[in-house]
């Protein structure tokens, strides 16, 4: 799971004096997505809202109203094209010495229409499951821009190699199996390893448990460090005769970018191992900002130095090393909302007593606040849609989700599942709408949905014009329960 960045206060230390930029661009890109010229280039932004704003990060009244007639209703999920551009100029100027592949880390937001986006703008793409890489070729994604580093090898990883698929090694058995399969064959493969440290989510600890930490000793993610340092891992490889062409880690998401930078330096530790490898992979977990006073990595800040190791490397060892990174979050985060509305408004009193907006929305669709303790930019419009009815009055208020589950919760304290926190919005009626920012990262693609039979919301681009374009159509009751089946007559 290195795939979820939950919001951690920490400043950015290290500070550079070099830019770089490079930029990928598909040689035949799709005009629909016809990329707008670089803007800019990696920053440490701070979200800055009004406590009554009349937008949200890229909403305004008018444009969810479009959003919400277009895909008949709320929820939805909507995402902004010049979000994801912005995202995506920033990640292929990270600053590199021989060459960089930025690939997505699709389960972020694994919608087609994203995926191909990115495709068009020469984004490769990290998945995370057989499934995955299966979902990414029939929405055109070439096998051989695919990576796959998964927990579970699938049965058919051979036939995804034979189509070009790209597959690393994240444990002594996977390495086996692979192996036994291609022995003798000169098979290129890729190997995960574990740092030995780990960085992620609202834990300041770099070897304990965290639901975002993919690396350290309590982490299953990779092979662990040692098995590559003490042999066990070459020896595996020269019984087979396979090719390590590439080295991967990654160790968390929402990491800390001086414990990043640390690690990626050690990375290079394991190409010296290994030398037919080519490429050096070091994942993603780039923090970003989702409410006001959060800062966003730098990738230009936190990429130079490591463009710098790069350069050392080749100097000690010959070898001119290309690198991949794997941003997920960064890419889609904020260009991503959930548009919902208030359904109800209920309150309790007493020292203990709240007052609860009631959405139309929750952990179907938003499972991070539940889950996490993530805290989400909440802004509240007028249903009528109308920027001019916005207001200024405000009022303190819980906001919960609409399945039947007390931890349906979308305003909890930070890190804190189970604490609910009081925070001041416009005043709010039945039927306004309700806007989570931050909602394009590991929302629609880890939801609930279902849960109480809810029907999973459809998905919404805005393209650069304002138009609202449906990417995927809301599922209906029926597709719910079409995969059931009853049992022969009499077992009951």
């Amino acid at each position: 799971l290195h795939h979820i960045e939950i919001e951690q206060n920490f400043l950015l230390t290290m500070r550079t004096t070099f830019a770089a930029l490079l930029a990928i661009l598909a040689s035949n890109r799709s005009s629909a997505f016809a990329p707008a010229p670089f803007g800019r280039v990696g920053r440490s932004t701070f979200l800055q809202m009004a406590e009554n704003p009349d937008s949200s990060v890229f909403l305004t009244s008018e444009s969810a109203k479009a959003c919400i007639d277009a895909a008949g209703g709320t929820p939805l999920y909507a995402y902004s094209l010049d979000k994801l551009k912005e995202a995506a100029d920033d990640c292929l100027a990270f600053p590199n010495a021989y060459g960089l592949t930025v690939r997505y880390a699709m389960k972020a937001s694994p919608n087609g229409s994203i995926l191909k986006y990115f495709n068009s703008r020469g984004i490769h793409i990290d998945a995370s499951s057989g499934f995955e890489v299966r979902r990414a070729i029939s929405n055109g994604i070439p096998p051989e821009n695919i990576s796959l580093s998964t927990q579970e090898l699938p049965a058919d990883f051979a036939e995804l190699v034979d189509m070009g698929i790209k597959v690393n090694a994240c444990s002594i058995s996977q390495l086996e199996r692979f192996g036994e399969h291609f022995a003798g064959k000169g098979q290129k493969v890729g190997v995960r390893v574990n740092p030995g440290v780990g960085s992620g989510g609202f834990s300041s600890s770099t070897s304990g448990f965290s639901k975002t930490n993919v690396g350290g000793p309590a982490s299953s993610f990779g092979i662990w460090h040692e098995l590559v340092e003490d042999g066990t891992v070459p020896s595996i490889v020269e019984k087979y005769g396979l090719v390590v062409e590439r080295i991967h880690t990654h160790i968390g998401s929402g990491s800390d970018p001086v414990i990043w930078q640390q690690v990626a330096t050690k990375s290079l530790s394991f190409c010296k191992i290994f030398p037919t490898v080519e490429s050096l992979n070091l994942g993603g977990g780039y923090k970003v900002g989702r409410n006001p006073g959060e800062p966003s990595t730098d990738l230009q800040e936190i990429g130079e130095p490591v463009a710098d190791a790069f350069r050392l490397f080749a100097e000690e060892n010959g070898r001119e090393l290309k690198l991949e990174i794997e941003p997920g979050t960064y890419l889609v985060a904020m260009a991503g909302a959930l548009v919902s509305s208030v359904q109800d408004k209920v309150y309790t009193t007493g020292e203990d007593g709240h007052k609860f907006l009631k959405l139309d929305a929750g952990m179907t669709d938003v499972l991070r606040p539940s889950l996490y303790g993530a805290v989400h930019p909440i802004t509240i419009l007028p249903g009528s849609g109308l920027s001019s009815d916005v207001g200024s009055e405000s009022e303190s208020v819980v906001i919960v989700g609409h399945c039947c589950e007390s931890g349906d919760l979308m305003t909890p304290e930070p890190g804190e599942p189970e604490s609910l926190a009081e925070k001041s919005f416009r005043k709010a009626e039945i039927g306004d709408i309700v806007i989570l920012d931050g909602s394009g990262a590991y929302c629609a693609g880890m939801s609930t949905k279902n849960y109480n039979s809810f029907p999973e919301a459809p998905e919404v681009l805005l393209d650069s014009s304002g138009a609202a374009h449906v990417i995927r159509v809301r599922q209906s009751l029926e597709q719910i329960y079409e995969n059931e089946s009853d049992v022969p007559e009499g077992v009951f």
